[in-house]
């Protein structure tokens, strides 16, 4: 699983994004306002949700961890896809979603694209006490961190090695570079400790 990327951006249009990283070209679904966030800028770092279905594999980028938030609790809901949750955030924000929902303003839902009464309805019911957005403190710092571990967790127990000593490695890692350190520099100390 892919859940963050850091690369060139090659190409851009309203609904798509190429970035090269590592030399491979990775294709990611967006929505507008990650659109407009990312146009002018050559190096690009995208939150990533990537999508399995028996005949596809989608990537879809954010340019925040609170877009990326409210994705995934949108398409939690029955009947809601990918597409149209990408479709409902290039309509309206994540923030004004949240505020959206929390005053049940199936009106202002509706309005959006793609969105009928029912579904406005259907949104409002099943994310009323879930929608609640990280404060953009606890988005810069701890999802981005706990995402890029998992990352490398999960990467590690891909190349063969146990969970339990996939957890540790990273751990150890973690305590030696900081907060800050990328998804590379963890990955690399992990498997550093790892070999030994």
């Amino acid at each position: 699983m892919i859940g963050y990327l850091e690369g060139t951006l090659k190409q851009l249009d309203a609904t798509r994004a190429l970035v090269v990283a590592g030399g491979v070209g990775y294709e990611l679904h967006i929505s507008l306002s990650t659109y407009y966030r990312l146009e002018g800028k050559p190096q690009v770092a995208l939150e990533v949700y990537t999508h399995v279905r028996e005949d596809a594999l989608s990537l879809y980028g954010f340019a925040g961890a609170e877009e990326k938030y409210a994705f995934e609790k949108l398409i939690s809901i029955s009947g809601i896809g990918p597409t149209l949750a990408q479709k409902i955030l290039s309509g309206i924000d994540p923030v004004d979603l949240a505020e959206a929902i929390a005053r049940d303003d199936t009106r202002k839902l509706s309005s959006i694209p793609g969105v009928g009464k029912k579904t406005a309805e259907r949104i409002c019911l099943e994310l009323r006490d879930k929608i609640l957005l990280p404060t953009p403190a606890a988005t810069a710092t701890a999802p981005t961190r706990s995402s890029i571990n998992d990352d490398v967790q999960s990467a590690l127990v891909n190349l063969g090695y146990r969970p339990k000593d996939a957890e540790m490695a990273v751990d150890k890692a973690r305590q030696e570079l900081g907060g800050d350190a990328e998804f590379s520099a963890v990955l690399k100390r992990a498997l550093r400790h790892l070999t030994k």
